[in-house]
């Protein structure tokens, strides 16, 4: 027995250190790229690009703001907006106090009170997946704030989720610290593979999501905000679901049809049903991950929210040829 306890204790140890060495290394070759700002007692690492009507993103779980980088969104939308893409709390760079359960009701009031530090008095609200829970939340507390929202695969309806259940243990108190420092991330990243090839397929991953660094996500606090995310996604949908109605600004809606992580009836095509404002554009033959496969649709739905309240509506860019063109290459 004893033997057992110290074999199993060195391997814990072994653990411990192989993901505090692999967790440096990641945060020395992707050090921060863009500028924090406090509010509210947290500090939140922003991207920022662009000059003109401010445009918003919010990133979905398990990845940060690097995430509209990499798929070729922010610079794009930076051509014609002033883009401003957080980190959400516990994720990329921007802090997670354990004081505060950052339900996305709590994460919308944050970031919209950083956005008023910023000088921002009104804004377009983009977010994917995850992040259209805090999209809707803040066109909910501020309508008078969100000029409109783009929703892109988003989870909008209660559902039996199997991904919550694997995924919440590291948000536990005590055990979950155990195993965010040491198996969590190994078993993470035994499992990457075949969680991005779920969110992409039945496209092949993008080959712009590789450069998304996998031991920045599997950080153990980014797997405590990914996982203290996941296990809040059924009852703030639930929670959302009863306030849709009063739900004022005009909302875009985007989904793929093969979305194999918020089903396209069941959120996409459900929610569009229960709102005076919104459009919706369903893309046949696409996942989960469709700024990735089709940014160029979502520039324009962008573009459609910007028209639609007042801002006039651009011609594309080279850029954005480029990148509608990449979209439906698949690369």
């Amino acid at each position: 027995m004893s033997a057992g306890v110290a074999i199993a204790g060195l391997g814990l140890l072994a653990s411990w250190l192989l993901v505090r060495a692999k967790s440096r290394r990641a945060e020395r070759e992707h050090p921060p790229t863009g500028s924090f700002i406090t509010v509210d007692g947290v500090k939140l690492h922003y991207l920022e690009r662009g000059q003109g009507p401010v445009l918003v993103l919010l990133h979905g779980n398990g990845v940060d703001a690097t995430d509209w980088e990499h798929s070729g969104l922010l610079d794009a939308a930076a051509e014609h907006y002033r883009v401003i893409a957080f980190d959400r709390p516990g994720f990329g760079y921007s802090e997670r106090p354990r004081t505060t359960v950052w339900t996305p009701d709590r994460q919308a009031r944050l970031l919209h009170h950083a956005l008023q530090e910023l000088n921002v008095d009104s804004a377009i609200v983009a977010g994917h997946s995850w992040g259209t829970l805090v999209a809707l939340n803040m066109g909910l507390q501020v309508p008078d704030f969100v000029r409109g929202l783009v929703l892109v695969s988003g989870y909008y309806y209660p559902s039996v989720r199997m991904d919550v259940m694997v995924g919440a243990p590291p948000a536990i108190p005590l055990v979950g610290d155990a195993l965010r420092y040491t198996v969590a991330p190994l078993a993470g990243r035994l499992i990457w593979p075949a969680a991005v090839g779920r969110a992409f397929a039945p496209l092949p991953v993008s080959e712009r999501f590789r450069a998304v660094s996998l031991w920045m996500s599997l950080r153990p606090g980014q797997l405590r905000a990914n996982a203290a995310d996941s296990s809040l996604m059924v009852p703030a949908a639930m929670s959302l679901a009863r306030r849709f109605g009063g739900l004022k600004v005009p909302v875009q809606i985007l989904s793929g049809t093969q979305d194999g992580v918020c089903d396209c009836a069941h959120n996409a095509e459900r929610l569009h049903a229960a709102l005076r404002h919104s459009e919706l554009s369903v893309t046949p033959g696409v996942g989960h991950m469709l700024h990735y496969a089709e940014p160029g649709k979502v520039l324009g739905a962008i573009d459609a929210i910007a028209s639609q309240v007042g801002v006039p509506a651009h011609l594309p860019s080279a850029r954005e040829n480029a990148v509608a063109a990449a979209g439906e290459s698949g690369v």
